[in-house]
């Protein structure tokens, strides 16, 4: 080979290499939350991403940063991850995931998916024009307590009392809300805390010794991440029970009623992917649920003596057998 031609054979390789040095490296999606997302979970959130052309691992990275049920340990995430100047917080379940983001920036882009009204809780100015650095995706959560207790009324007839299952670490817990949903239909409820596993055992303890007719789950992402442990004490003590999330069902869990959390997820992957392509947060309206799925399962029913009527079987969204 020539000396000139192997000259230029070297610079045409030492291209590339450059080039690829000067790429500015991929922005960085800051996943601030509990930190038990099933893959499905993830998947949609991933599915939501690409829609708006990124993929993880490709043109995206994402950092995550989970509490696993601790609380307290939310706003020192959201604070390391500012330190690592992500380009956009995705602050998912618990509503404190939000808090923490929002205490931690005021001017890294934040998409939330979580329960409660978002201006009641201070998260944005209004859902059409969220203003600041805040917009996400809101879910209901007491706002459907109503038909979950009637959907349990009508599967356990003259039941005395349910009970309810709440976490009190969780901010977005409205017992207020949920007692008054049960006095509206002449329901007597107790309310049970757990914030814990061990407290989550006493709580079915407690079930037990007042034989309690039923359970409501109340959303949390703690209580969620526990739903194996939930659904087989419900089993083991045959209490009926219903939840705000279809994972409740798939772990053993009797029945649900709730948002479609898996679209909730897109829909926030969709708004970062457009974020990061440059729109502001204050000008992309909070968005809703429009689909609710009530999800059964037969195999637990049958288990507990229980037989679903004809119309909650033909009301169903998925009957899992």
């Amino acid at each position: 080979m020539k000396r000139r031609d192997f000259i230029a054979l070297l610079g045409g390789a030492a291209w590339p290499l450059a080039a690829r040095a000067q790429q500015p490296a991929s922005p960085v999606i800051g996943f601030l939350g509990n930190g038990e997302q099933g893959a499905d979970t993830l998947a949609a959130f991933r599915s939501g991403l690409n829609d708006a052309g990124y993929v993880e691992g490709h043109n995206v990275a994402i950092e995550y940063a989970s509490a696993h049920g601790e609380y307290d340990r939310l706003p020192a995430l959201a604070a390391e991850l500012v330190q690592r100047r992500v380009a956009v917080i995705f602050a998912t379940a618990p509503t404190n995931a939000v808090y923490a983001a929002k205490a931690a920036t005021s001017t890294i882009p934040i998409v939330f998916v979580t329960g409660g009204d978002p201006v009641k809780l201070g998260f944005v100015a209004s859902l059409n024009r969220p203003g600041g650095n805040v917009t996400g995706v809101s879910y209901f959560t007491t706002e459907l307590t109503p038909k979950r207790l009637e959907l349990v009324r009508e599967l356990v007839p003259g039941v005395a009392t349910i009970a309810v299952l709440s976490n009190p670490a969780s901010t977005r817990t409205d017992e207020g809300d949920i007692e008054a949903a049960a006095r509206s239909v002449g329901q007597r409820i107790v309310i049970l805390h757990a914030g814990t596993a061990g407290e989550i055992d006493t709580a079915f303890s407690i079930m037990a010794q007042q034989r309690t007719g039923a359970l409501l789950v109340v959303g949390d992402a703690f209580l969620t991440s526990r739903r194996d442990q939930i659904a087989a004490l419900a089993a083991r003590n045959l209490i009926p029970a219903v939840y705000n999330n279809y994972l409740y069902v798939v772990a053993g869990g009797l029945m649900s009623y709730g948002d479609d959390r898996l679209e909730s997820q897109r829909l926030a992957g969709r708004y970062i992917g457009r974020i990061l392509n440059g729109e502001k947060p204050a000008n992309l309206p909070v968005l809703q649920p429009t689909k609710f799925q009530f999800v059964i399962n037969l195999k637990t029913a049958k288990a507990l003596g229980i037989a679903f009527p004809l119309s909650h079987q033909l009301l169903a969204d998925e009957v899992i057998e």
